[in-house]
């Protein structure tokens, strides 16, 4: 596990865009896609998100979502959470997942 580093929220909408969106809504009170919304994501814990189906995996896991485990779980999120349903390779960069980070703490509040 390595620290966050600080993140572009500007290079972070563009990977939410391309890797996140097809799956993802970051705006609070958003629908929710083969994903859940992420609105309140922040301080949330894995799997509570009203009106969505979680894996059992995920419920069971009970994260709260922070900078440090999303950091750690953007990473290989079925190597985070096995059972996921979370089809997402990850991201390997460091910098990427700081990036995307920085966009979702702006975008999901």
């Amino acid at each position: 596990m390595s620290a966050v580093p600080s993140g572009n929220a500007v290079a972070g909408a563009k990977i939410f865009k391309t890797k996140c969106s097809q799956c993802h809504v970051a705006e609070s009170g958003g629908g929710h896609k083969q994903g859940p919304n992420l609105g309140g994501l922040f301080g949330r814990q894995s799997g509570t998100c009203e009106g969505f189906s979680f894996s059992k995996a995920n419920k069971d896991k009970a994260v709260m979502w922070d900078d440090q485990t999303l950091f750690d779980y953007l990473l290989n999120p079925k190597k985070y959470i096995p059972g996921t349903k979370m089809v997402f390779a990850g991201l390997k960069k460091p910098q990427e997942r700081a990036d995307l980070i920085a966009f979702l703490k702006e975008s999901t509040k």
